[in-house]
C-alpha cells in the first residue's frame, strides 16, 4: 500500500514566510534584488549564504585555521616539535 509518491514525502519546495525588516535592511535588499534580477526572498536567502560562508571562513585565531571539513587545526609555522624536544623540555624543568 502506498501512501505517499516519494516526492510527495520528501519537503523540497520554497517555504513561504513573513518577517519584519528594519527599514535600512529592506531597502539594501531591494536594491540588491533589482539589481540582480531577482526576487526579494531569493536577495535574502543569497545574502544571508553569504554571511554565514564569510562566517565560515573566518578563523578563531590567526594561529588557527578550518579546513573544508570544518575541523580547525593549527596553521603550519614552520617549526615541528618533537616527542624528543617535549621531554627534554620537561626534564629541565624539573631541574
Amino acid at each position: 500500500m502506498t501512501i505517499a509518491s516519494k516526492l510527495n514525502m520528501v519537503h523540497n519546495a520554497f517555504m513561504r514566510t513573513s518577517v519584519t525588516l528594519d527599514e535600512d535592511v529592506y531597502e539594501l535588499a531591494t536594491l540588491y534584488a533589482k539589481g540582480r534580477g531577482v526576487t526579494l526572498g531569493a536577495a535574502i536567502g543569497e545574502l544571508v549564504r553569504r554571511g554565514n560562508e564569510a562566517r565560515s571562513r573566518e578563523s578563531i585565531s590567526p594561529r588557527l585555521k578550518r579546513l573544508p571539513s570544518g575541523l580547525l587545526v593549527a596553521r603550519s609555522r614552520g617549526k615541528v616539535i618533537t616527542p624528543e624536544m617535549v621531554k627534554k623540555a620537561l626534564e629541565e624543568d624539573d631541574d
